[in-house]
């Protein structure tokens, strides 16, 4: 498994940060959001900027982004359809919210937009929730919210495990509850209508801080409970008929969250990182065959490259794309509460991460790029589309970088 890590010098890349959302689109990565430390305490980045990458040549530019747009935001839900991004749920100052945000990338003069005139019944608040994105629509599994105590009454107990109580006044109601669910909700971009569709089997018990994938018509979780090893349970997406994968223990990752997991052929999962149940920063990677329903474990050069509260993209010919999170999540345990300590081990690394042989016009591409002085003057005999991208190939290996947060 071969790997780079790209990036520019500081002045024409991201700022580090950890529990941000990216994803792919023609070749480029785009960043948002996310967290990282000033003078010792956690600042969110800001919402009116969002940056872009070429994973062609690892150049970075970034763009500001106008309008409505979302007010700072930590563990929230980002997913694109095609060019328009999303966001929806996360904490603000003032809680939990279940707000969603849309702007179309693709436009010169990008500009958010809240969503207010959507039908159906939004979920409740929430965060550290997880999206698949099928037919145009955005499908929301997890999290961890906030529900008044008539929304409980009307929730099955299966779905929604209540941590704790407040008493406040929201309308009528003097208190409302805080706990993990496994609601299924939808989102049709097209229509602007929110759905709860109703699923049959066994769903994954209710969590956060999970990882999930979608293949075809099927949506993957993994993880984001305290189990032992890596549960994985899909959901049908046509049928609504959710199943829990009875996995071979011969060889299985330790259990974690805050993981990522990406999809990488057509019945084959990519998961790197996250928090080990045994409170350590993870460091390891694995693929998940869906057919045989077994784990194997993959080697890559980036040992030395723990991650938590990073993001996975796939990238082209099978790669797999993680920028920034975490190198060493610090955990703080009293007797009252669990706290995450302010880390001062957020990344601003590109790591691309190789599932695939490569073909051998990306071989041949790569060789030139790390070896342009060897070719000068045959370079000069490629036509201009064929120049162009090995010109990319040149400048992404000239910007190779290893960029610690």
């Amino acid at each position: 498994m071969d790997a780079a890590a790209a990036g520019g010098d500081a002045t024409e890349s991201p700022l580090e940060r950890s529990g941000h959302t990216a994803f792919t689109h023609n070749h480029r990565l785009y960043v948002w959001g996310g967290y990282r430390v000033v003078s010792g305490e956690e600042v969110t980045l800001p919402s009116d900027e969002i940056w872009i990458c070429d994973l062609d040549s690892g150049t970075w530019e970034r763009r500001e982004i106008s309008g409505d747009f979302p007010p700072d935001l930590s563990c929230f839900c980002g997913s694109n359809v095609g060019s328009t991004f999303y966001i929806f749920g996360g904490c603000d100052a003032v809680g939990h919210t279940n707000q969603l945000f849309s702007v179309d990338l693709s436009e010169s003069s990008c500009s958010w937009k809240k969503v207010t005139d959507a039908r159906g019944t939004t979920p409740s608040p929430r965060n550290k929730h997880s999206c698949w994105v099928h037919r145009n629509r955005l499908i929301y599994f997890g999290g961890y919210g906030c529900k008044t105590i008539g929304e409980v009454r009307n929730t099955s107990s299966s779905s929604f495990i209540v941590e704790e109580m407040s008493w406040m006044t929201i309308g009528d109601t003097m208190f409302r509850c805080w706990g993990w669910n496994n609601e299924v909700n939808v989102f049709d971009t097209h229509t602007a209508t929110w759905t709860q569709p109703e699923t049959q089997g066994p769903a994954p018990a209710p969590r956060g801080c999970h990882a999930s994938a979608l293949l075809g018509n099927t949506g993957y979780i993994s993880g984001g409970v305290e189990t032992a090893e890596l549960d994985m349970s899909c959901l049908d997406l046509d049928t609504w008929t959710w199943t829990k994968l009875d996995v071979s223990l011969s060889v299985s990752p330790l259990g974690r969250s805050m993981h990522s997991m990406t999809a990488i052929s057509d019945h084959a999962l990519f998961v790197y990182g996250g928090l080990g149940t045994d409170g350590n920063t993870l460091n390891d990677a694995w693929q998940f065959n869906t057919v045989k329903r077994e784990w194997t474990k993959r080697t890559h050069p980036h040992k030395d490259k723990p991650r938590v509260c990073h993001t996975a993209s796939p990238g082209g010919d099978s790669d797999v794309v993680v920028f920034g999170g975490s190198s060493k999540l610090c955990i703080l345990m009293d007797s009252v509460a669990i706290l995450r300590a302010p880390s001062l081990n957020h990344c601003r690394d590109v790591l691309i991460f190789q599932t695939q042989p490569y073909a051998l016009f990306r071989l041949c591409q790569d060789f030139i790029g790390k070896n342009p002085r060897l070719f000068a003057k045959q370079l000069n005999w490629l036509p201009s589309k064929l120049r162009s991208k090995v010109d990319k190939r040149v400048s992404f290996f000239s910007n190779v970088t290893v960029l610690t947060g």
